[in-house]
């Protein structure tokens, strides 16, 4: 009996380490799939180190339930155009349906062709390939994840695994990519207005090409140009475009502006913005496609404020606060020293003074005036001020 408990322990265990060894650490994934990472970097321009970071989180270093049933390294669900194989995963809801791969090449190519297809993903490819960060924060605002510490997650794993060297190699000769082949589950476009009523404005939004700005779609709207008819021309309802851009009435533009299709976000793609001439807050919230309420709460300002150049503005409560933080610390120090002033016996370093000759002076030791003052050499700087009593 004694035996056979032996041996069945003995079973277990093995069968344990066996299971442990079987599974991939995230040295082993980033070497197993570096070269496609690189491959793909060279063919369509995602960063390799980007690709990898993904890799490694998406498919928890290669060891989820789904990527071992679905070669699906990225988590990208089905979407309606997806007609080939497919597999069942409990995600944000249970069951969903998400694609399938003969193998990790081919979830690799997808990925990429994923990437540059939609379309609001293509602000990224205009951010260096070599910025890690803005690519990572970049895939968060544009909705690949829903986790708010995703791209952080991404630049822990790029920096820990060093999968930045990867991208360096894939930079080296990246061609230019024709993204119109690589198109992906495309949302349909709504039709254009047959309208050739024009008479409102004089001119149309007809043929503007659409850009981004913090992940959003925007217009170059020519001066003349009715919002009315950008609204009708792009299938939105006109209150929601004034409101996009934060216009309280319809008209006629009086110059050439920046128009939203889509709302904008609470914080801008940067931490703060320079001012390069003197302009209109709602001018800066069009820039960097942020909302003008949130522009005005970040730095305690109305709309109609003006804005000198070089005025550093805020586009995100996080650098409001960390600079506020650095303020209080700056005014905590003046306080600080004011009070050392006040409390303490203070000399002003004279030229050729040194610390025997002011110790002497004052009757205290070296070792005192250098614990006082938190000296760490014997170096003084004429004028520099020195505590000189208890």
């Amino acid at each position: 009996m004694i035996k056979k408990l032996v041996n069945l322990i003995c079973t277990v265990a093995v069968f344990c380490i066996s299971a442990n060894a079987q599974k991939m650490t995230p040295e082993q994934y980033v070497e197993k799939y570096k070269d496609l990472a690189i491959k793909e970097m060279k063919r369509m321009g995602v960063p390799a180190a980007i690709t990898l970071a993904q890799g490694l989180l998406e498919t928890e270093n290669g060891n989820s339930d789904l990527v071992k049933k679905s070669n699906n390294h990225f988590g990208i669900k089905c979407k309606s155009s997806w007609t080939s194989d497919a597999v069942t995963h409990d995600d944000d809801e249970k069951g969903e349906c998400f694609r399938s791969y003969k193998d990790a090449e081919a979830s690799y190519r997808d990925h990429s062709n994923y990437l540059r297809g939609m379309e609001w993903y293509a602000f990224l490819f205009q951010l260096d390939p070599l910025d890690y960060k803005a690519w990572a924060k970049g895939l968060r605002k544009a909705g690949y994840a829903t986790n708010p510490k995703y791209p952080d997650i991404l630049i822990k794993n790029i920096e820990q695994y060093n999968l930045q060297q990867y991208s360096l190699i894939g930079a080296q000769d990246m061609p230019q990519v024709d993204k119109s082949k690589y198109q992906d589950d495309k949302e349909p476009t709504p039709e254009k207005s047959t309208s050739t009523d024009n008479t409102e404005s004089g001119n149309s939004s007809e043929g503007e090409p659409v850009n981004y700005i913090n992940g959003h779609k925007y217009i170059n709207a020519k001066k003349g140009t009715s919002l009315l008819a950008i609204a009708t021309e792009n299938d939105i309802d006109l209150s929601k475009l004034l409101s996009y851009n934060d216009l309280e009435e319809d008209g006629i533009l009086k110059d050439d502006q920046i128009i939203f299709l889509q709302k904008k976000s609470k914080t801008g793609a940067s931490d703060f913005y320079i001012a390069q001439q003197q302009e209109p807050l709602h001018d800066i919230a069009q820039k960097n496609g942020i909302q003008l309420k949130y522009l005005l709460l970040y730095n305690d300002m109305k709309e109609d404020t003006p804005v000198a150049a070089g005025t550093k503005l805020y586009l995100s409560p996080v650098a409001q606060t960390q600079q506020a933080a650095a303020i209080k610390d700056a005014v905590a120090l003046t306080v600080s020293k004011k009070e050392v002033r006040a409390s303490h016996k203070m000399h002003i370093v004279q030229p050729k003074e040194g610390l025997y000759s002011i110790a002497k002076k004052y009757q205290v030791t070296i070792q005192q005036l250098r614990q006082w003052n938190n000296l760490t050499t014997d170096n003084l700087r004429i004028g520099q001020e020195l505590v000189v009593s208890e």
